[in-house]
């Protein structure tokens, strides 16, 4: 498990706008790494709508927020347009990111498997690990204050 001052793992994924994107991508700025277990739940949707709704709060932070699910980028370009989402939607859809930050679930719920726990990680403008929060209960949410401290205190 990834923790406090690991180099974050680097990767490229395809957002939902069909470009890849990658972590070095944001070098130079901090980022907030949002893993979610799928677009269209009940929680997923509030989480990442309650972020939209507090975005400026991580830009006056200088902090880019992106999200990332095991979802496909299709369904990611759905849900990222019904909720008027201000942040990239990345798809880990074969699963390799999300188990390099190690937030995967072997069996989650109705026999699925291999989908992404709720988690949140800072990365410094260094690539440093700077907080680091795997939910192993998928109705829990990140600490979202802890969160933006971290990022204050960079």
């Amino acid at each position: 498990m990834l923790k406090i001052g690991d180099t974050a793992p680097s990767f490229t994924l395809f957002s939902s706008e069909k470009n890849e994107v990658s972590l070095s991508d944001f070098q130079g700025q901090s980022v907030v790494i949002l893993f979610f277990p799928l677009a269209f739940t009940g929680v997923c949707t509030t989480e990442l709508c309650n972020t939209r709704d507090d975005i400026q709060s991580y830009k006056n932070l200088n902090a880019q927020v992106i999200a990332i699910s095991v979802d496909s980028l299709f369904t990611l370009e759905k849900f990222k347009a019904e909720q008027n989402l201000n942040f990239p939607l990345l798809a880990d859809f074969n699963r390799t990111v999300s188990a390099d930050y190690g937030c995967l679930y072997e069996d989650f719920v109705l026999g699925m498997k291999k989908v992404a726990k709720r988690s949140a990680f800072v990365v410094d403008k260094n690539g440093i690990i700077q907080y680091a929060e795997v939910l192993e209960s998928a109705g829990d949410l990140p600490n979202f204050t802890v969160v933006k401290s971290t990022l204050q205190n960079l």
